[in-house]
């Protein structure tokens, strides 16, 4: 696999274990944004895989979450495919 397929893969990896967890809150998108300090659209974004989310923002939806950032990381690496 290209680099450009992995880097895709975890990024979408990471947006799936996002809305995971935001919906195991039983969270929209709007409330993970206003409790993450974070646009809603961006949330949506970010959900989709289509953008790369910054530390930052890891660090902001994390504690959003209530996790360390390793663990929003750990949480989102268990949703990539095998392979």
């Amino acid at each position: 696999m290209s680099a450009a397929g992995v880097s895709s893969t975890l990024v979408r990896s990471f947006g799936a274990g996002v809305r995971q967890l935001r919906e195991a809150q039983g969270w929209s998108q709007e409330r993970l944004a206003e409790n993450s300090n974070l646009n809603r659209s961006y949330i949506g974004e970010i959900e989709r895989g289509v953008v790369i989310a910054s530390l930052l923002t890891v660090e902001k939806l994390a504690a959003a979450l209530q996790l360390s950032p390793s663990e929003l990381l750990t949480h989102s690496e268990a949703q990539r495919p095998p392979g």
